[in-house]
């Protein structure tokens, strides 16, 4: 026989194979008319069930968790051809071109999934279909957040990233490897859009700074910024300064802790290339942390404590777990560059709570915050959940009331943020493990409703099982990240820096100046 012929007759050999399988799967996925119904919910993870999904958003893929020899999904709606899988092991991935026109063509209609289970007996069950409602509204197309490993005390590998939403495509921004290590967070952007964005930068080598890109260029400030909210106009960014001690405790599920020795405010004028301060944002006697600004620029809002100790360079023994933070605001002249008087949102002394991570919707309407039983840092307390704050009642009445979210588990909630349109918010959560933080997302509809959480999709359904990163302070952004990788290295390792003086003292500040001081701020998380 020619090595012609033995090569063709493989080839119609590999033909017939997959036209049987092809037909084997058709079969199995059109023809099953006889099962027996389970009356109850499949066990699935995760657990994409009950939940108001945009229909911009990757495929759900999950895993079936009942005992079979095969599966198959029905997935439809009202309109379109359903979106049909079938599968040996329980992983259920979803084709994304017919799962996304499905979506596209209902939303704001109810989604289905039927889910079929060949049973060891060789008969198949049927379980009650599980259902979610597909969003009228799009998600914010790219999720920018960190990763890092759960480390105790010293920085491991870690790294800025960005996810399409719309697929599991996640692109590096910038990792601590491009400049031998240390810590690199605090990425904020100006109205979810990235033609102007900062990242915080430590490291023992090329110091600590902060990296701003705008339109493309990428400079260094000759500082590190703290929690940071650009100003809507672009035009200044309001930062923390933080004196951050880690330390831990000798028995709790959460051993490590935070305390925040001593704080204020500052801004950066990007015009000028200057940075200021107010006794309005940095009091003697308060600490100050975790700015945002609303949307119309008028006010400055961020959390603030009392001092309970008189050292401010180590730890106190006592008081740490007193200190909890009221929610205040001070409005802004952008014009004239002058604060006006301090008010007092959410009192701790009325909610018996640590206030903390106030983030408001971009159409200015909701306030979204963390309460945790003491101190500044929500990632570390079990306590920690989502609290949400009408503005505008708030301002019809004087009286802030606000909502605990039924988004909420026994485990850490925290560091969260709003799509540019307002109808989605993305928030890190430990109710998985208690140990590794993950994205969830959750839709908000007009009134203020918040709907039950999906972890952010991801291609293998068990990503996570196995997965030893810890993601957190996911930010949308309405386009990627233009500027990456080679170019920020070389912004972070060159010479070139804008120049800025940062002196800190214990004293309040002078108005528009920052006095000198031979304190330094440690550099830790």
């Amino acid at each position: 026989m020619s090595k012609r012929r033995i090569i063709i007759g493989c080839l119609v050999l590999v033909m017939l194979s997959a036209g049987v399988l092809i037909y084997a799967l058709h079969g199995a996925q059109t023809s099953i008319e006889n099962y027996d119904s389970i009356r109850r919910a499949p066990k699935i993870h995760p657990d994409y069930s009950n939940s108001v999904i945009p229909s911009n958003i990757a495929p759900l893929n999950f895993s079936v968790l009942e005992a079979g020899s095969r599966y198959f999904v029905k997935i439809h709606s009202k309109q379109g051809d359903p979106v049909r899988v079938y599968s040996r092991s329980g992983k259920i991935v979803i084709p994304e071109r017919p799962w996304h026109k499905l979506l596209d063509l209902n939303r704001g209609q109810q989604l289905n999934f039927d889910i079929f289970v060949k049973a060891g007996t060789g008969k198949w069950n049927r379980f009650n279909t599980i259902t979610n409602e597909i969003a009228g509204e799009n998600i914010d197309p790219v999720l920018v957040y960190r990763k890092i490993y759960p480390a105790i005390s010293t920085f491991g590998k870690m790294g800025i990233y960005q996810r399409n939403l719309h697929n599991y495509s996640e692109s590096l921004i910038l990792d601590n490897e491009y400049y031998a290590g240390g810590c690199l967070n605090c990425h904020t952007f100006c109205g979810n859009r990235t033609d102007k964005m900062l990242i915080g930068i430590r490291n023992v080598k090329y110091g600590s700074s902060a990296i701003l890109i705008e339109n493309g260029n990428v400079q260094k400030i000759g500082t590190k910024f703290g929690y940071t909210s650009w100003h809507p106009s672009g035009r200044l960014a309001t930062y923390s300064i933080n004196r951050i001690q880690q330390f831990f405790h000798s028995a709790r599920d959460e051993v490590r802790n935070v305390t925040d020795l001593d704080s204020l405010l500052a801004y950066y004028l990007l015009d000028s290339k200057t940075i200021k301060t107010s006794p309005q944002i940095s009091k003697k006697d308060r600490l100050e942390t975790y700015p945002t600004w609303s949307p119309d620029g008028r006010y400055l809002y961020f959390c603030s404590a009392p001092v309970l100790w008189s050292d401010r360079n180590k730890i106190p023994q006592e008081n740490y777990d007193k200190v909890r933070y009221d929610l205040v605001r001070v409005s802004y002249d952008l014009d004239r560059d002058e604060w006006g008087e301090l008010e007092t949102v959410i009192s701790a002394q009325d909610t018996g709570l640590s206030n903390l991570l106030p983030r408001i919707s971009p159409d200015g309407r909701w306030l979204l915050f963390c309460m945790a039983d003491y101190g500044s840092f929500p990632v570390y307390h079990e306590s920690s959940d989502l609290y949400l704050l009408d503005l505008k009642a708030f301002e019809q009445t004087g009286q802030a009331t606000p909502q605990r979210l039924q988004v909420n588990s026994d485990q850490s909630e925290s560091w969260h943020s709003w799509s540019s349109n307002s109808r989605w918010i993305a928030f890190s959560s430990k109710k998985e493990s208690g140990v590794f933080t993950r994205c969830y997302i959750s839709y908000v509809d007009q009134s203020g409703k918040v709907y039950k959480p999906f972890v952010l999709p991801q291609k293998d359904p068990t990503h996570y099982d196995s997965c030893l990163w810890t993601y957190s302070v996911p930010e949308y952004v309405t386009e990627p990240v233009r500027v990456t990788g080679e170019k920020l290295r070389r912004v972070v390792r060159g010479p070139e820096k804008i120049s800025v003086s940062l002196p800190v003292t214990m004293a309040t500040p002078r108005p528009g100046a920052l006095p000198g001081s031979r304190q330094t701020w440690q550099e830790r998380e």
